[in-house]
């Protein structure tokens, strides 16, 4: 039997800003099927390696592999179109403009070219539209502004946006923090139905260990640019070096 290859994989990602190594030769799998958590202190690379492997930021030595193709110098729409979708720290929607209206904008349609998305959106793209926001629970919101929902509404309409161009992998940087806790269940539950009923791959970043203890097969601990450990939320947070970086000896 062959082996899996991965959705996404660094390989010994390095990236500098001046002098310092903000990440060093990191080396990073998500599989198919996968939610991976990536974990650290304050500091210690998180959303630089991110930025790195969504292409947002260039690296300096190593490679970025996405479904097996080297994407190391391709640009995030160049990416974004061959199904990797991400979602920001600080939460991007256009506030001014209905539920539908930010769905609808935001299709890149995978294989599609700039001009034909220029077009007006026809009746499939409102369709899906309105079938993520039911997917959501946001179906009471779907024309009211974006700008009057609460933070982890527009967390939920973040990834709903995300996921309108039917993505393989979808990044999220922080999607719970500083959102009301029941949302954050929400946000929580979505994630699993995706990834068991639709086999989306997610790659989060998050503060919040029961966050990713709940939802990761498994996690990566960066400290200081460097891995520091990687296993499952189980395995990682009993790890001694894990526990010092996070809590101090």
């Amino acid at each position: 039997m062959s082996a899996v290859t991965p959705l996404l994989e660094g390989r010994g990602v390095t990236k500098r800003f001046g002098g310092l190594e903000a990440v060093k030769a990191v080396d990073f799998k998500v599989m198919p099927n996968e939610i991976v958590g990536l974990i650290g202190p304050n500091g210690s690379g998180k959303t630089t390696l991110f930025d790195c492997l969504s292409r947002v930021q260039a690296i300096d030595e190593g490679s970025v592999h996405f479904q097996g193709i080297d994407i190391t110098r391709l640009k995030p729409h160049q990416v974004a179109h061959m199904g990797m979708s991400r979602t920001f720290q600080v939460i991007r929607v256009y506030r001014k403009l209905t539920l539908l209206e930010n769905m609808q904008v935001s299709r890149q349609w995978r294989g599609e070219n700039l001009w034909s998305q220029m077009r007006p959106s026809h009746k499939d793209v409102e369709e899906r539209s309105r079938d993520l926001i039911n997917f959501l629970r946001l179906e009471h919101l779907t024309n009211e502004p974006a700008g009057t929902l609460s933070g982890g509404q527009r967390r939920l309409l973040e990834l709903g946006m995300a996921l309108m161009p039917d993505p393989e992998l979808i990044l999220l940087d922080e999607a719970a923090s500083g959102i009301n806790p029941t949302l954050v269940e929400e946000i929580k539950d979505r994630i699993k139905t995706l990834n068991q009923e639709q086999g989306k791959a997610f790659l989060v970043v998050e503060h919040d260990m029961h966050f990713i203890s709940d939802l990761c097969n498994r996690v990566y601990v960066l400290n200081y640019g460097e891995k520091l450990a990687e296993g499952t939320p189980a395995e990682v947070m009993e790890n001694e070096a894990v526990i010092e970086a996070y809590f101090g000896s």
